[in-house]
């Protein structure tokens, strides 16, 4: 068992991408240093991690010549690439008393075995939040989901503590599920707005037109969900039971099979999970 860390353990990240950009710049924040920025060795990653590196007064590697002679080694890196990246690095430096965590959502913190049977205590930890360019989300109250070894897990709830966010442990098992919960809750809902976008056209309005008319109601919708719960945020022609609306809705939406098959899903989900009236009415309305 590798001994507690009794001060702010020194972090390397690797990884310059949007992810490692916004940890690096938030662990900073919270008073880590930050030791080193790794990159690969194309220009366009090499320049991220030189800037970001600047940003936070650390060395910029790449992995041809990465020290990695931090305390925490944190994998910011695409999934596909976390095992090769652990199995690349175990000869590097000595693992021993040594942490190391990959921020992937689905992979489990097995992908870092390698890492592990050099002496290494790890763990996957993974912020439920999205990283896009051109927006730096605060981690000020966004729940980190971890899981792995008993030290690596200690050393993470620290770090998320210190980063205002609220660590949680999830199981092996249910991290695609936990995955795929993330999933619906971002890109998949981004998803259903850009359907809504796009079918706007259809009322004559420009998608850029829509997406501006959009916002209130959608700012809305999210506040009455946080502060009323999904029954109480419902509203429209579902929970009226209104089948004729919702019958001249498929009709139109027949123009745009794509828009009408993501309607029908949702639609049906909201009979499954949400309070509605004329259930069964709905129900076959939707079977047709």
């Amino acid at each position: 068992m590798l001994p507690a860390m009794a001060k702010k353990p020194r972090i390397a990240i690797v990884g310059p991408g949007r992810l490692g950009r916004a940890l690096t710049l938030e662990l900073r924040q919270a008073g880590y240093s930050i030791s080193e920025i790794v990159s690969r060795n194309t220009a366009a990653s090499k320049h991220k991690a030189r800037e970001l590196a600047r940003k936070v007064e650390a060395c910029a590697t790449t992995r041809d010549n990465a020290h990695l002679d931090a305390d925490v080694v944190w994998f910011c890196v695409p999934d596909r690439e976390i095992a090769a990246a652990s199995r690349q690095f175990a000869a590097v430096t000595d693992w021993k008393k040594k942490i190391a965590f990959h921020s992937s959502g689905a992979p489990t913190s097995d992908e870092l075995k390698a890492l592990r049977q050099r002496g290494a205590a790890v763990a996957s930890l993974h912020p439920l939040m999205t990283f896009v360019y051109g927006s730096m989300p605060s981690l000020r109250g966004v729940p980190f989901a971890m899981e792995g070894d008993p030290a690596a897990i200690r050393t993470a709830r620290r770090i998320v503590r210190d980063l205002g966010g609220e660590a949680f442990t999830i199981r092996k098992q249910h991290k695609n599920a936990y995955h795929a919960w993330g999933t619906f809750a971002s890109p998949l809902l981004l998803s259903a707005l850009v359907t809504a976008e796009q079918w706007a056209r259809a009322a004559g309005l420009s998608a850029g037109e829509a997406r501006k008319k959009m916002l209130p109601i959608v700012r809305q919708t999210i506040a009455n969900y946080e502060a009323l719960g999904p029954a109480g945020a419902f509203s429209g022609p579902i929970v009226r039971g209104d089948v004729e609306t919702i019958r001249k809705h498929l009709k139109v939406l027949k123009k745009v099979p794509e828009a009408r098959d993501v309607y029908l899903a949702l639609a049906r989900a909201a009979l499954r999970y949400l309070p509605v009236r004329n259930r069964a009415r709905l129900k076959r309305a939707f079977e047709r």
